[in-house]
């Protein structure tokens, strides 16, 4: 079996989020699960290939996601209400997200 070719793998992009209150990492998660959840629908969220990463510190975390779907999760993380997520900003490679918007 010949393996997949680089120009028809999916490309994924790492959007970084800041938790606008003091809330434990496990609650968050599981809040924004309902929430893209709620937005996308199962079938969606499975073609976005969201994961949530434990990379959580200052209130801030990372969820990575396909890239053709950057704008509807930030658009999900945008319609929470309890607690408020915002979108700090998006990277190609979680090395850059990690140094650029978490603070290194």
């Amino acid at each position: 079996m010949r393996p997949i070719l680089p120009s028809l793998k999916e490309r994924n992009r790492y959007i970084v989020y800041e938790v606008k209150e003091r809330k434990g990492f496990d609650l968050v998660k599981s809040k924004i699960e309902d929430s893209i959840s709620k937005f996308f629908g199962d079938f969606e969220s499975a073609k976005a290939n969201i994961l949530i990463l434990d990379d959580f510190k200052d209130n801030k975390g990372i969820i990575k996601t396909n890239a053709k779907y950057v704008d509807k999760v930030k658009v999900a993380l945008m319609l929470m209400k309890d607690p408020v997520v915002e979108a700090v900003g998006v990277s190609g490679t979680i090395k850059k997200a990690r140094l650029n918007f978490m603070g290194g």
